[in-house]
């Protein structure tokens, strides 16, 4: 894995190719605020990463060990924390630099971008896992219910992990290969191609493409 940044997802909007005379839907992304926490390697925890702070919270909020764990490093209380995994040790960036903000991506590069979909309440088979419904008409009583559930004389029981009405939404879902449409440094955004994951103020994570072109 390579470093990565922690974000927030703005909105969607749109942007004009002017050469290809084309409109292109983004989604803004404000990456601003991103600190270096910790960095882990292969002697002292086993294995290389770098932890990686976002979106300021007030420290009273926080237990103990974890406002210790942000003061060890010289950092403010942070809602979001995360790691992002190396191959080895020489891979490591130099956490003694700038902290990491919109320029760890260029314009044209492909990412992934990583949130937590929006929630949809208490749902329906229809709506959940999108089955067909029964018929609307000649009397039938059944429009949009599952239908049988049971497994016959024997074993006589409903099954694990049938398909039923239920909590829906708020899954953690992965778009891949996403375009990254411009770099504005200044503001500290991404504008990212299409759309991703969650509702506006939700936190996203967004990495060089894992199975893009920039493996």
């Amino acid at each position: 894995m390579s470093l990565g940044l922690l974000g927030k997802k703005v909105g969607m909007t749109r942007v004009f190719d002017q050469e290809a005379g084309i409109m292109i839907p983004v989604t803004v992304i404000d990456v601003a605020g991103n600190e270096f926490l910790q960095l882990k390697t292969t002697e002292s925890d086993g294995y290389s990463a770098v932890q990686i702070g976002y979106d300021e919270q007030k420290e009273n909020r926080l237990n103990a060990p974890t406002k210790g764990h942000f003061k060890k490093y010289g950092a403010n209380a942070k809602k979001l924390v995360k790691e992002f995994r190396f191959t080895s040790d020489a891979d490591l960036p130099n956490t003694e630099e700038a902290h990491p903000g919109a320029t760890l991506f260029e314009d044209g590069q492909t990412v992934d971008v990583i949130g937590t979909t929006k929630g949809k309440g208490f749902q329906g088979v229809v709506k959940r896992y999108n089955f067909s419904g029964q018929p609307d008409s000649h009397g039938h009583m059944m429009h949009r219910r599952p239908g049988g559930i049971g497994a016959g004389t024997w074993p006589g029981r409903v099954w694990k992990n049938k398909k039923m009405p239920g909590r829906h939404g708020q899954y953690r879902r992965t778009v891949q290969n996403l375009k990254v449409v411009q770099v504005r440094a200044e503001d500290n955004v991404i504008l990212v191609s299409g759309a991703v994951p969650g509702h506006k103020g939700g936190y996203v994570v967004v990495r060089p493409a894992v199975k893009g072109a920039n493996k």
